[in-house]
């Protein structure tokens, strides 16, 4: 007898652990660990997800398996023992780990059908041929009655039969109609002379199938090469010459472009001292992480296509994670371009049953190369040679709800498994990363010049105290306007960025000083020129931007803060014969927009591109000679100890879209603190003294990556609850924790109030702290009660990339 320990979908802290089912008789040799299964679990049935399979159990009173989900399994061994590090590193439940890894059209309800992949019916064994005769898809529930389980999975593993999973909800498999030939060529040549010879569409249509020695057809392309109509097939089916049948093909969001095959570029000296141990790491099987710190332009990109190419050559597979925001066409055309198909792409820009059928194309083994966003890290690779970071100081590779994985650490892990490199690029690194380089815990490769040894655009830093002083009311200063203007004259283009971050347009009246709040949130209601409303970005509520002021009646309420649409006007008024693009929210809501508008710029439809933080990165444009910064300070402002890292990366990430090819750059930043270090370094692109400066002010505060933190958020409906609960955690922890280790708190968090709850925080700072996982399990295990019954949450941050 055979048991099988099941992680099953309940995620709670009682049911957190592996569950016991026998294995009915009729499966025993089926099932593998890392496959779904339907248990029965209380009253009701339950997806899990099986980690073992065993001989005995010390349980006696066993419930069965009731329903495989999978016939192989869709986490391998290695993604296994990946969701038991991240439960243990994150503090999240198994169950959420797992969920992690897999595409959401696989967390629905499922149909299960049986697919043939061979063309020839006759290899199936006797009870199975009958149902694939005439049909290429069988539902498996109308073959199960008849043939038995085992039957089928000897099937799959020959390779003839797969298992495909319809998803209810999410998504379904996209199939197409195709028009097969009843009989062979001589026979259906024979068979010409039984059509009326009025019927010339029908002959036409047998001619062509003949004619091009063609077996099957998608019917539109059949359509559309013979010229004929529909009924014209159909009378053709009716007497026996074709059938139809349903194909399934993946949806790719790429097919109506065509990416021009790009050959390896010859690397310059620097580029080739950086691939080179790289290189090494891939033949000798060995893991190292490298650090490749490249100025913009410097051809990070090209080093790492190489390096790829070496990895494909010896049978590997390779991970490549580029920011979502830099997930351009651009960035999309340069692999596809290298590898053609055998690269999959997975971000939030595809739809579900896209990313379900990219996910499915690595599964299968069709790809070797994956090119996505943060969860791309967890594609189901088992023979992984490279992982890839690009922008690896980007914050969204930090997942902020459970489990809050960082895809860095999960790559590092991955990569010792697999006994191979890790490349973290980035022309302004994260603090911690640069130290660990500078330590020798990561290998430093460097990249100091850009490719052809261009110049690094010129900066000018605009103090606008100085712009209002001298009478110019303006959101550009003059030197921005001549230089714009200046760029119109020629023909050339211009990139200008509105940093909001942390910044929004928000209504305040003068008289009285009142400022539109949201009712459930303690922040400002943000303005949106669409409709005239105003919006909380927590929560969601809305309301009708005031004509008069709540409090005073006064008419002189106003908005504060510049949004994108408000340059947009201005731009329009002092610039008149400029054409603009704006991106923002607003404007690339609609799936694809993002690309059209970035297309129409490279095809020189506009001279100035104005938008917020997704066009700082990955933007590569020839006739971009100048990139002008209209707020660069609103950043350095927020409550959180890595807002100067955050300024200098931008800054300097925006200044090196400018440039790039043969036309010299020119950068603008206007400023209201223009002596602050992060804004005068990111002008000089002086990474190593921006460095210095802030690990002094790092070490002097014991922040990362001098010390670790960890946070601990607690909320509540009820403030008193929220501030009793967060000083008995805090009381525990520092009863709990080593002298050395600093607890700070309780305090209430920079936004004290969302969603109607109240929020207070505490945070543990250390450096090295053997009891620290064990004491935060424990604050989770006493609070689960009120957790579970009692609307009390308490969410714990291992690493939080910021405090808000």
């Amino acid at each position: 007898m055979k048991y099988a320990s099941v992680i099953v979908d309940v995620p709670a802290m009682q049911t957190d652990r592996a569950f016991d089912y026998k294995v009915p008789e009729e499966w025993q040799k089926l099932v593998k660990p890392g496959m779904r299964v339907i248990v029965p679990f209380g009253p009701r049935k339950v997806q899990g997800f099986i980690i073992q399979l065993k001989d005995h159990s010390d349980y006696k009173r066993l419930k069965s398996i009731t329903e495989l989900v999978d016939l192989t399994p869709c986490l391998t061994n290695e993604l296994l023992q990946l969701g038991q590090w991240l439960t243990e590193t994150t503090l999240c439940f198994k169950i959420s780990a797992f969920q992690a890894m897999l595409p959401a059209a696989m967390k629905a309800k499922y149909e299960k059908v049986l697919g043939l992949l061979t063309n020839d019916v006759g290899v199936l064994p006797e009870s199975i041929r009958p149902f694939f005769e005439k049909r290429h898809h069988v539902d498996l529930k109308e073959i199960q009655d008849v043939v038995p389980l085992s039957e089928i999975q000897k099937e799959m593993n020959k390779g003839h039969l797969e298992m495909i999973y319809q998803v209810k909800q999410k998504t379904n498999r996209k199939t197409i109609k195709v028009i097969k030939c009843s009989e062979s060529f001589s026979k259906l040549t024979k068979m010409l002379a039984e059509i009326p010879a009025n019927a010339k569409k029908q002959i036409e249509i047998v001619e062509y199938f003949i004619k091009n020695k063609i077996s099957e057809i998608p019917l539109h392309v059949l359509l559309s090469e013979t010229g004929t109509s529909d009924a014209s097939v159909k009378s053709l089916i009716t007497k026996g010459f074709l059938f139809e049948e349903m194909k399934e093909v993946y949806r790719d969001p790429y097919e109506d472009r065509h990416f021009e095959k790009t050959l390896p570029l010859a690397l310059n000296k620097e580029q080739k001292d950086a691939i080179d141990p790289i290189i090494h790491s891939i033949k000798e099987n060995h893991h190292d992480v490298f650090l490749m710190y490249g100025v913009t332009g410097s051809g990070k990109t090209e080093v790492y296509l190489q390096s790829i190419e070496e990895v494909l050559k010896v049978g590997k597979e390779a991970i490549v994670l580029v920011p979502e925001i830099s997930l351009t066409p651009q960035m999309v055309h340069r692999f596809k371009g290298r590898f053609g198909s055998k690269v999959a792409v997975l971000h939030s820009g595809l739809s579900t049953g896209e990313k379900y059928d990219e996910w499915r194309k690595i599964h299968r083994k069709e790809v070797q190369l994956v090119v996505g966003a943060r969860s791309a890290i967890f594609a189901p690779f088992e023979n992984l040679g490279m992982v890839i970071i690009d922008e690896e100081h980007e914050s969204s590779y930090k997942q902020e709800e459970n489990p809050r994985y960082h895809a860095r650490d999960v790559a590092i892990y991955r990569a010792k498994l697999h006994n191979c490199p890790v490349v973290l690029g980035s022309a302004t690194p994260t603090l911690e990363s640069f130290a660990r380089s500078k330590k020798g815990v990561y290998k430093l490769l460097t990249l100091k010049e850009r490719v052809n040894k261009r110049e690094m655009p010129k900066v000018e830093i605009i103090d606008m105290r100085e712009e209002l002083r001298s009478g110019n009311r303006s959101m550009f200063s003059r030197s921005l306007l001549d230089k714009l203007t200046d760029r119109l004259q020629k023909g050339e283009q211009s990139v200008l960025l509105l940093n909001k971050r942390g910044y929004s347009s928000f209504v305040m009246c003068r008289d009285c000083g009142y400022v539109n709040g949201c009712p459930h949130c303690d922040i400002s209601l943000t303005y949106h020129r669409r409709g005239q409303q105003l919006k909380c970005h927590y929560c969601g509520y809305e309301e009708v931007m005031p004509s008069r002021c709540p409090e005073c009646n006064s008419e002189h309420i106003r908005f504060f803060g510049t949004g994108t649409q408000k340059v947009e006007e201005e731009l329009v008024k002092v610039l008149p014969e400029a054409r603009v693009i704006r991106m923002d929210v607003d404007t690339t809501g609609k799936k694809g927009a993002h690309e059209k508008l970035l297309t129409k710029f490279g095809q020189k439809q506009a001279d100035i591109l104005l938008g917020t933080q997704m066009i700082a990165k990955g933007l590569d444009f020839p006739d971009v000679t100048l990139v002008g910064v209209l707020t660069a300070d609103t950043m350095l402002n927020l409550p959180d100890f890595r807002a100067s890292e955050k300024t200098f990366q931008l800054l300097t990430q925006v200044s090196g879209r400018a440039g790039r090819h043969e036309l010299p750059g020119e950068v603008v930043i206007q400023t209201y603190t223009p002596e602050h270090y992060s804004i005068e370094l990111a002008s000089q692109y002086d990474y190593d003294a921006f460095y210095l400066q802030e690990m002094h002010l790092r070490k002097s505060h014991d922040y990362p990556p001098y010390f670790y933190i960890v946070l601990l958020t607690i909320s509540h409906p009820d403030i008193t609850k929220v501030i009793s609960v967060t000083e008995e955690i805090a009381i525990f922890l520092r009863r709990n924790l080593g002298n050395e280790t600093r607890i700070l708190g309780p305090v209430a968090s920079p936004i004290p109030r969302i969603k109607d709850r109240y929020r207070y925080q505490c945070m543990v700072k250390y450096k090295r702290e053997k009891n620290l996982h064990e004491t935060l399990q424990k604050i989770l295990e006493h609070y689960q009660q009120e957790m579970s019954s009692n609307d009390l949450m308490i969410s714990i941050d291992l690493s939080p990339n910021t405090l808000m």
